[in-house]
């Protein structure tokens, strides 16, 4: 698919980004596995533009990726609202245009790829039309992107309403366990009507040793990979490391390698 905009009247055709959003229960190794997605496209797609939009209010995947978060997307928007609660009287048009410009400087570029954090939840109250254009401002910036890696918080609504409304690949991440694959089948059947994505697959992480696999019901969602658990890995976890310094060979990159072929983001050699 391709997008037609114009551009300070020139026209520009750009092909539409491929938006992968990373969803599942708590503790499921969900951040870890978004972090080496990103290594992965960056590793593979070295000519391409990648984007990693931390949308966890934990802000964990900039910490697997070995980045300084100093400014939200949400400080932001907070600061809008505060200006307009403390009476400025310019206009909300152009509140909302230095917002954007702003958006611009709390994304941080890395060697390969583009950073940005949603942050916390919204206070109380609401600010419908602040949130709305600031997730078509990250509508916006995201098109000057090849490949979108989304970390968000458990289930899939805050995706939808924070920040892309299209998602074209869905990775839904679960552990061996019963709650762990209820909880990807809730999330895969809100997914239907909110974001509409076009590939849906499965990861099932931490896998202990003997035939746990076999035992995995993910209704009606494929299987993109299984990952045995990895002791080095919750090295890692614990110490905040940056996953680009886990090995190719670790069963945690293998296996979201297998998983972005299956799902039809990575090629087989």
């Amino acid at each position: 698919m391709y997008k037609f905009f114009k551009e300070k009247g020139i026209a520009i055709i750009m092909s539409e980004p491929k938006v992968i959003a990373v969803a599942g229960k708590g503790g499921v190794g969900k951040t870890s596995l978004a972090a080496v997605m990103v290594k992965l496209l960056v590793r593979d797609f070295p000519g391409k533009k990648i984007l990693a939009i931390d949308a966890d209010p934990a802000v964990g995947l900039s910490t697997a990726l070995g980045i300084e978060v100093t400014t939200t997307i949400d400080d932001i928007r907070k600061s809008v609202v505060s200006t307009v609660e403390e009476g400025d009287t310019r206009s909300a048009l152009e509140l909302l245009g230095e917002a954007r410009y702003r958006i611009f400087d709390a994304l941080v570029e890395e060697n390969g790829f583009s950073f940005i954090a949603v942050g916390r939840p919204e206070s109380a109250g609401c600010y419908c039309k602040i949130n709305t254009y600031l997730k078509e401002v990250i509508s916006i910036l995201s098109q000057n992107f090849d490949y979108i890696i989304i970390d968000g918080e458990a289930g899939i609504e805050q995706i939808n309403r924070r920040v892309m409304e299209k998602v074209t690949h869905l990775m839904l991440i679960t552990d061996a366990s019963k709650k762990g694959t209820q909880v990807i089948q809730v999330i895969n059947d809100v997914a239907r009507e909110l974001v509409m994505a076009d590939k849906v697959g499965a990861i099932v992480n931490r896998i202990p040793s003997g035939d746990v696999m076999k035992l995995m019901d993910t209704g009606d969602i494929p299987i993109l990979a299984g990952i045995p658990s990895d002791s080095s890995l919750a090295e890692f976890d614990i110490k905040g490391e940056n996953v680009f310094f886990i090995s190719d060979e670790a069963p945690i990159v293998r296996g979201a390698e297998e998983a972005l072929k299956n799902i039809g983001i990575l090629e087989d050699a």
